[in-house]
């Protein structure tokens, strides 16, 4: 606490005390989120993401489908959980929802093989990779990577996890997600250009995957921008998990 007084004075600098309690604020958020709802012997490292899976979705953008799996990073500080609130950044003024499949990996491993890869998996949650897509936009007209795009504080809202076992097919489940109790986004992971255990192969391939690591595994059609106030929900196959967050 001295150090929050002035030199030569008793008079407290209010400003360094709220900066301080913020930023402990802040921190103490991060450490909370450290362990996976619903697979609390997890805690949360890496977040791979994945760009352009499904066909309709690349072409609503306009963007060719790539030939491999296009790779993207978001950090652990955007994740938020259900209830809490997805924050619209000052740098941008057209941010979209990306209704996803989420992977949780429990199993280390390097150069999985594809017929294997089931096997590295804990459970499966929804996700919602939020995008600043005007900041995306100009990355990528200049070459640029999408890290500032993707990755803004509270940008990666996950859902409670649910045990593999639970799912019978990881390429037959459905996604939604509603804004205001509209439904924006409903499609199949069947759909996927390259499905969950392709992704856990190629992915092996350059990292090695460890346990708490989250793959995001895509997004499909119908993407759109969200404002202050709306209130989203995203389901996993009509239930298994869910997750509502407040716009702010």
């Amino acid at each position: 606490m001295l150090s929050l007084f002035h030199r030569n004075t008793f008079l407290p600098d209010f400003k360094a005390l709220v900066s301080q309690e913020t930023k402990a604020f802040f921190i103490l958020n991060i450490m909370e989120k450290k362990n996976i709802p619903g697979l609390p012997h997890l805690q949360f490292r890496n977040i791979f993401c994945i760009g352009r899976n499904y066909v309709e979705h690349a072409k609503e953008l306009n963007n060719e489908v790539p030939s491999k799996p296009l790779v993207f990073l978001k950090p652990t500080s955007s994740i938020i959980f259900d209830g809490e609130n997805i924050q619209i950044p000052p740098q941008s003024q057209n941010v979209h929802h990306e209704v996803e499949l989420a992977v949780a990996i429990d199993k280390a491993g390097k150069e999985i093989p594809k017929e294997k890869a089931i096997e590295h998996i804990g459970g499966y949650g929804i996700g919602i990779d939020v995008t600043a897509r005007d900041i995306q936009q100009k990355a990528k007209e200049q070459g640029h990577p999408w890290s500032v795009a993707k990755g803004f504080d509270t940008f990666a809202p996950l859902s409670t996890f649910i045990k593999k076992d639970q799912v019978e097919d990881p390429q037959n489940l459905n996604l939604q997600i509603s804004v205001n109790g509209e439904v924006r986004q409903s499609d199949s992971t069947k759909l996927m250009i390259h499905t969950a255990a392709d992704l856990i192969h190629y992915l092996s391939t350059i990292f090695t995957l460890q346990p708490g690591d989250i793959i995001l595994t895509g997004t499909p059609k119908g993407v759109s921008s969200i404002s202050k106030g709306d209130k989203i929900e995203a389901s996993l196959d009509n239930g298994l998990t869910i997750i509502s967050v407040t716009v702010e």
